[in-house]
C-alpha cells in the first residue's frame, strides 16, 4: 500500500465518519429543528417538501454517502456524490451564516463556513481519485 493509498483511506474513513454522525443528527429532534430552520425562505413554499422532510431528506443522504465511501464498489460514486451534496446544501448554511442571532452554532460565520465546505469538497474529490 502506498503513502498515497493510506492517506485516502484515512481521509474516507475521517470523511466517512463526518458524514455518519452529522447525517444521523438530522434524526436527532433537537439538532433536527434548528436544520428546519436553516431552510432559506426561498424553498418554504408550495410544491417544495416541508423543511422537516427536506432535512430527513439531506440526513439519509449523508449517511448513504458516509456508508458508500466505505465500500469499495461504491466509493468513487459516494464521494462524487457528497461534493455535489455539500454544494447543494451551501444556502442553508449561508443563510443560517446570514442571521447567527436565529441560529447559534448553526450560525457558522459564511467564511469560514465556506472555507470548510471547500475543504469538504476537495477531500470528496480526493477520496474520487
Amino acid at each position: 500500500m502506498t503513502a498515497f493509498d493510506i492517506a485516502q483511506l484515512v481521509t474516507r474513513l475521517a470523511l466517512a465518519a463526518v458524514f455518519l454522525v452529522m447525517g444521523a443528527l438530522h434524526f436527532v429532534p433537537g439538532p433536527a429543528r434548528g436544520m428546519a430552520a436553516m431552510i432559506p425562505p426561498a424553498l418554504r413554499r408550495p410544491g417544495v417538501p416541508a423543511p422537516p422532510v427536506l432535512v430527513a431528506v439531506t440526513g439519509a443522504c449523508e449517511v448513504a454517502g458516509g456508508i458508500g465511501l466505505l465500500l469499495p464498489p461504491t466509493r468513487v460514486a459516494a464521494a462524487i456524490c457528497l461534493a455535489v451534496f455539500l454544494i447543494a446544501v451551501f444556502p442553508a448554511n449561508a443563510y443560517a451564516a446570514r442571521h447567527p442571532d436565529r441560529f447559534g452554532a448553526f450560525g457558522t460565520p459564511l467564511l469560514p463556513r465556506a472555507v470548510l465546505q471547500l475543504l469538504l469538497i476537495a477531500l470528496c474529490v480526493f477520496c474520487a481519485l
